[in-house]
C-alpha cells in the first residue's frame, strides 16, 4: 500500500497522466519562450502527458555488439510538457536512463544519449516516421549529450586544428596554443535538418529552422528542452499539428536507427482546436487481423514469434504498431511505394532487393498493392498490427 501512494505522489508532482497522451495539449503562457529554460517556474504550470517510444526494430544495424544490447529492449515513456506563447513551442521531456552517456573525441566506439523533435511540413498525410518521405518532408531538431568536440571552424584557421604533438611550440607558447583550441570547442551538439525519405536527410545550416535545446543528467533522469516558432521557412504550425520524438541510449551503443521513437503525436495550441483526422485509430477485429497478417504477410515479413519469412527479406513488423500510426499502416497495405523503405546492403544481401527503380529513379516497391482486400479486411489488419509491440518499461 506503501508503494502505491509513493507511486500516486510521485504521478501527482510530475502532473501525469495515467493514460498515454493522443494529443499533446499546450498551456498558452503570456511569457516569451525564447528565453524559458529546463528550470524556468512556468513548467510547474504546464498539465504532464506520457508518451510512449518503442525500439525500432524495421531494420537491423550491421553490428552484432549492439543489436546483442538491445536485443531485450522495452519500450519507454516519455514525460511530456507543452508551453505555446502564440509565437514558438516549447517542449519539455523526461526520462529515465539508468547511465549518462557522451560522445566524446577520445573514442569512436562510444556513443552518446540524444533526442530529437520531429515535425510535418505536410498537412494532408503523414509523412513516414522516419525520415519523411517524397513530397512530405520532415523537419527534425536532434541533440546529443557530448563532452568537448571539435569542427572546421570555417574561418580559414588551420593553424589551431593541427595536433598540439604536430606544433613547433613550447611551454608557455604550448600552453597558449592549447588554451586557444580549447576555445574553439564545443559541448553542445544541436543540429536542425530536413528529409524527404530514406538517404535524404540535409542538415539546415541557414538557421531557416532556429531552436534553442538543451539537455541536463540528474539522478538516472534525462531532461531535454526544444524551443522553436511556429512558422518558419519550411514549416506553419497551426493550431493542431502532428510531432514525433526519439531517444537514443548511448550504453546500448544506440545511434542513427537504432533508436527509441514515438508514433506521431498531435499538438493542440487551443482547446478549441479541432484534433486531427491524420491521427485517428480504426476501429477492426484485431483476432481476424491475425488471420489475415498469417495469410497475406508472413511470407515476407517476420514479426513477434512469426518466422516463417526468411532474415532480410522485408522489413521487420515486430514493433511496427508502436511507432506507426493507423494512416501510414493502411497506405502501407493499400500503396507499398508511396513510402518506400530501401533496404539492406544489396553487396550483403543480394537475394533481398526491396525496390526496384527505372531509369529515372523513381522506385517501386516490390510489395504488390493489396488492393483485393476489402475495407473491413484492412481496418482488421490494422487493429492486429497496431499491438504489434513490446511491452513498456515498468
Amino acid at each position: 500500500m506503501k508503494t502505491v501512494k509513493t507511486l500516486i505522489l510521485c504521478m501527482s508532482l510530475l502532473g501525469l497522466n495515467s493514460l498515454m497522451a493522443q494529443s499533446l495539449n499546450a498551456l498558452h503562457v503570456k511569457e516569451d519562450l525564447s528565453k524559458v529554460s529546463l528550470t524556468s517556474p512556468l513548467w510547474q504550470k504546464a498539465k504532464g502527458q506520457s508518451v510512449e517510444v518503442y525500439p525500432q526494430t524495421t531494420i537491423e544495424m550491421n553490428d552484432a555488439e549492439l543489436m546483442k544490447a538491445n536485443e531485450a529492449n522495452l519500450a519507454k515513456i516519455l514525460h511530456v510538457k507543452t508551453l505555446s506563447d502564440g509565437k514558438s513551442v516549447a517542449f519539455l521531456l523526461q526520462w529515465k536512463d539508468k547511465t549518462k552517456s557522451l560522445q566524446t573525441v577520445q573514442s569512436t566506439t562510444d556513443y552518446s544519449d540524444g533526442f530529437a523533435v520531429q515535425f510535418s511540413t505536410a498537412n494532408d498525410k503523414l509523412p513516414y516516421i522516419g525520415m519523411g518521405s517524397e513530397n512530405r518532408a520532415v523537419i527534425v531538431h536532434l541533440q546529443k549529450a557530448t563532452g568537448t568536440i571539435f569542427e572546421p571552424n570555417n574561418s580559414g584557421d588551420v593553424y589551431h586544428q593541427v595536433n598540439t604533438s604536430n606544433q613547433n611550440t613550447f611551454a608557455k607558447e604550448l600552453t597558449s596554443y592549447k588554451n586557444e583550441v580549447a576555445k574553439q570547442g564545443s559541448g553542445d551538439y544541436q543540429r536542425a535538418f530536413i528529409a524527404e525519405g530514406f538517404r535524404s536527410m540535409t542538415q539546415i545550416r541557414d538557421n531557416a529552422e532556429p531552436s534553442l535545446m538543451e539537455m541536463k543528467y540528474d539522478k538516472g533522469m534525462w531532461s531535454a528542452l526544444l524551443v522553436r516558432p511556429l512558422k518558419s521557412e519550411h514549416l506553419s504550425l497551426q493550431d493542431s499539428f502532428p510531432v514525433a520524438f526519439a531517444i537514443w541510449d548511448g550504453e546500448k551503443k544506440n545511434r542513427d536507427g537504432s533508436k527509441l521513437l514515438s508514433a506521431w503525436v498531435g499538438v493542440s495550441l487551443d482547446a478549441k482546436a479541432k484534433a486531427l483526422a491524420l491521427l485517428d485509430e480504426v476501429k477492426g477485429d484485431a483476432s481476424n487481423g491475425e488471420t489475415l497478417m498469417m495469410e497475406n504477410c508472413s511470407a515476407c515479413h517476420q514479426y513477434k514469434t512469426v518466422k516463417n519469412a526468411p532474415n532480410y527479406m522485408a522489413p521487420n513488423l515486430s514493433n511496427i504498431g508502436g511507432y506507426a500510426n493507423a494512416s501510414y499502416l493502411k497506405e502501407s497495405i493499400m500503396e507499398p511505394s508511396a513510402v518506400v523503405v530501401p533496404g539492406y546492403n544489396l553487396n550483403a544481401h543480394k537475394n533481398f532487393l526491396w525496390y526496384t527503380s527505372d531509369e529515372k529513379g523513381v522506385r517501386t516497391s516490390t510489395m504488390p498493392p493489396f488492393a483485393h482486400l476489402d475495407e473491413k479486411s484492412v481496418n482488421d489488419l490494422v487493429a492486429f498490427m497496431k499491438t504489434l509491440k513490446v511491452e513498456v518499461e515498468k
